[in-house]
């Protein structure tokens, strides 16, 4: 987990048209395997940093929301510059507008949050290797198991606000 006094720590796109500001440290930081993940970025993994919505501040161009398939079949929005296209962040359906999946790289110091995790390595590329000492799962996990206190505390006060979204969705309201 990244270090507190490392925040808020800033990012944007490869322009610079679209900037944001984490204002606090990510609930928990994944480097996804799967080979959704791998189609999207063209990458061998997606790096993510979790985090509520309301703790990264948006300022220049608004990013584009581009409605893109996922695994589950239910899609996620990912947040492009309308200029240079470099996608920011994520929202996955689950939590909807409510948890951003940052995308690492786009920090200006990138550095600053490895990841907590590497999940989906059943489809890892063969010649991947994953580091010692950083939980690697072969699918999904359980939270409970791998983050951190604060990061749990945050989730409980985040989870009703989600159900509320989810149960709005349900609704057609």
């Amino acid at each position: 987990m990244a270090d507190s006094g490392s925040f808020p720590a800033e990012g944007g796109c490869n322009c610079r048209s679209v900037r944001y500001r984490m204002e606090t440290s990510p609930l928990f930081v994944h480097c996804c395997h799967c080979r959704w993940c791998q189609r999207e970025s063209g990458a061998s993994f997606a790096l993510n940093a979790l985090i509520e919505a309301d703790r990264v501040i948006e300022f220049g161009l608004s990013p584009e929301l581009v409605n893109t398939p996922s695994e589950s079949g239910s899609g996620q929005l990912i947040a492009r510059c309308p200029n240079c296209k470099v996608a920011i962040w994520s929202n996955c359906v689950g939590a909807g507008p409510l948890v951003k999946f940052v995308r690492v790289g786009t920090l200006d110091l990138p550095d600053l949050l490895p990841p907590d995790i590497h999940i989906f390595t059943a489809s890892k590329q063969p010649w991947v290797v994953l580091p010692n000492g950083i939980p690697a799962v072969a699918e999904y996990y359980e939270y409970e198991q791998y983050w951190s206190a604060d990061g749990l505390a945050r989730s409980k006060v985040l989870l009703p606000k989600i159900e509320a979204y989810q149960a709005a969705i349900k609704s057609g309201t």
